[in-house]
C-alpha cells in the first residue's frame, strides 16, 4: 500500500468521524451526559427523566409500508395517538399499542408534517410544502377531511428551502399556546398564541436549538412538568427541556441503549400520554412505545 493511498485513507476517515460527530451531536451529547450525572435524586423526580425510559414495543404498523409516519399526538379524551403521512396526506389513528384504528384522507393537503390534538375535538396539523397550519374538527364518525372545511389556516411564510420549513407541532395547553420547530436553517423553536380552538396572535421566536441537534423532527409537551420534549431524526436523540429552553435529559435513539433492539432509522414523532409513557414514530411506518422502568 502506497503512502499516497494511506494518506488518501486516513483522510476519508478523518473526514467521515468529523461528520459523524456533527450529525450526532456528540459534542452535545457528552455535555448532557455530564449535566445528568450531576443531577439530584429530586431533580429526577420532579421532572421527565429521559433515561429512566426503556422500549417496550417496536412493531411495524402494517399498511402503511410506502407511506412516511411523521408526528404524533396523543388525544386524552379517547386515549390513542393520531400520526399524519407525508407522502399520502392521512390523519392516522393509532391505539397506544400500535394498532390501526382509522385512517382519514385530508383532501387538499400536499405534505403534511405536523399533528397537533388541540381542546374539545380540534386537532391541528402542518403542510410544510403550503407553509401553513390548519385546524379542523375531527371527531369519531369524520372519514375525511377537506382543506376547505378548515376552522382556521395560517399562513407560517415562505421558507428559503421548501424541505426544511415546520416540522414539530405540539399543543402547550399550560402556556396556551402551540409550539412549533423549525426543521432547519436555524434548527428554532416558535409559539403561536392560541385557545386551544384557534390561533389568537402572531408567530413568535423563542429559543434555537442548534446547539443540540442538528435538525429538529417533533415536539410534545408533558402536561405535569411542562417541561418540552425535542426530537431529531439527524442525531438520532431525544431531548427534554425545561422552562427556560435548556436541556434537562435526552435518550440517544440507538441500537442496545434504553431496550432498544435496533437504532430508530428516522425518528418523525413523539407523544406522551397521561400517564406519562412515551410513544413515537419512525419513517416509514415503525412504532415505538417507552415505560419508566421500576
Amino acid at each position: 500500500m502506497s503512502r499516497t493511498f494511506r494518506l488518501c485513507v486516513l483522510a476519508v476517515l478523518l473526514i467521515a468521524s468529523v461528520a459523524a460527530l456533527h450529525l450526532m451531536r456528540l459534542d452535545a451529547r457528552a455535555l448532557l451526559w455530564l449535566q445528568e450525572s450531576r443531577a439530584t435524586a429530586e431533580q429526577r423526580a420532579s421532572g421527565l427523566w429521559l433515561p429512566g425510559y426503556q422500549a417496550v414495543l417496536q412493531i411495524e404498523v402494517p399498511g402503511f409500508e410506502k407511506e412516511e409516519f411523521s408526528d404524533l399526538s396523543y388525544n386524552p379524551a379517547t386515549d390513542t395517538l393520531f400520526t399524519v403521512s407525508g407522502k399520502q396526506p392521512l390523519l392516522i389513528e393509532l391505539s397506544l399499542e400500535g394498532q390501526l384504528l382509522r385512517s382519514i384522507p385530508i383532501i387538499g393537503a400536499a405534505n403534511l408534517e405536523g399533528v397537533a390534538v388541540l381542546e374539545d375535538g380540534y386537532l391541528a396539523v402542518t403542510d410544510e410544502r403550503q407553509h401553513s397550519l390548519s385546524i379542523f374538527q375531527v371527531d369519531a364518525n369524520t372519514k375525511e377531511l377537506r382543506s376547505e372545511q378548515a376552522v382556521q389556516q395560517i399562513d407560517l411564510g415562505h421558507a428559503e428551502d421548501s424541505n426544511k420549513g415546520f416540522e414539530g407541532l405540539a399543543w402547550d395547553k399550560r402556556n396556551q399556546r402551540l409550539l412549533l420547530g423549525k426543521e432547519k436553517y436555524p434548527v428554532m423553536l416558535y409559539s403561536l398564541p392560541s385557545d386551544g380552538r384557534k390561533v389568537t396572535g402572531e408567530l413568535q421566536e423563542l429559543a434555537p436549538l442548534d446547539a443540540h441537534m442538528t435538525d429538529l423532527a417533533a415536539l410534545t409537551v408533558d402536561p405535569r412538568s411542562g417541561q418540552i420534549l425535542a426530537l431529531s431524526q439527524e442525531s438520532h436523540l431525544l431531548v427534554s427541556l425545561n422552562q427556560q429552553y435548556q436541556p434537562q435529559s435526552f435518550i440517544a435513539l440507538l441500537r442496545g441503549l434504553n431496550g432498544l433492539d435496533h437504532y430508530i432509522p428516522q425518528a418523525e414523532g413523539v407523544a406522551l400520554d397521561g400517564a406519562g409513557n412515551l410513544y413515537m414514530v419512525s419513517e416509514r411506518n415503525k412504532f415505538y412505545a417507552f415505560r419508566k422502568a421500576p
